[in-house]
C-alpha cells in the first residue's frame, strides 16, 4: 500500500519558498536603507577629511554647485579655521520618503527622494555645538547620491 507523501513534500516546498523570500528581503536593502547608507557614507568621508570622496557622492546638480577643488578647500577651511575643530560625530534619523521634491525653488523635480535629518556635533575652539540639517538622497543612474536643500 502506497502512502500519499504529497502533503509532506508540499509543506516542505512551501516552507522552503517562504524561507527564500524572507532571506531575499533581509539581504536586499530597501531604497530607504540604501538612501540612509549613502548619506552615512557621505558624512563618514567628511568625518575623515576625505572631502573628495564625499563630493563624489553628490548628485550631479550638487556637483554643478561646487567644483571639486573649491569644495575641498572650502570644507576644510570652514571646519578647521572657522570652527576650530578637527573632527565631529554625527547621527542620522530614519529616512522619510518624499515625492515631487525640488532642490531649489525653480529646479528639477525629483519624483522620489529620501529625507534624513543629520545632526553633526562639534567640540571646537569656540565650544560645543551642533548643526542639524535635512539631507536628501535619490537614485541617479543606478547610484544613490546626496542632495542638499536650497529652497527658500
Amino acid at each position: 500500500m502506497r502512502q500519499n507523501t504529497f502533503p509532506v513534500k508540499g509543506l516542505a516546498i512551501l516552507i522552503g519558498g517562504i524561507s527564500l523570500i524572507l532571506l531575499v528581503m533581509f539581504l536586499i536593502p530597501s531604497d530607504s536603507q540604501q538612501a540612509k547608507k549613502t548619506i552615512q557614507q557621505f558624512y563618514k568621508h567628511e568625518q575623515q577629511w576625505d572631502f573628495i570622496s564625499a563630493w563624489n557622492l553628490f548628485h550631479p546638480k550638487m556637483q554643478d554647485r561646487f567644483s571639486k577643488p573649491s569644495y575641498l578647500q572650502n570644507r576644510s577651511h570652514i571646519f578647521m579655521d572657522h570652527f576650530g575643530v578637527d573632527s565631529f560625530s554625527f547621527s542620522l534619523d530614519n529616512p522619510k520618503k518624499v515625492t515631487d521634491w525640488t532642490m531649489t525653488t525653480d529646479g528639477e523635480v525629483f519624483e522620489v527622494v529620501y529625507k534624513v535629518t543629520v545632526t553633526k556635533e562639534y567640540k571646537g575652539t569656540y565650544g560645543n555645538f551642533s548643526i542639524i540639517q535635512d539631507v536628501y538622497a535619490t537614485k541617479e543612474e543606478n547610484n544613490w547620491v546626496v542632495l542638499w536643500d536650497y529652497n527658500d
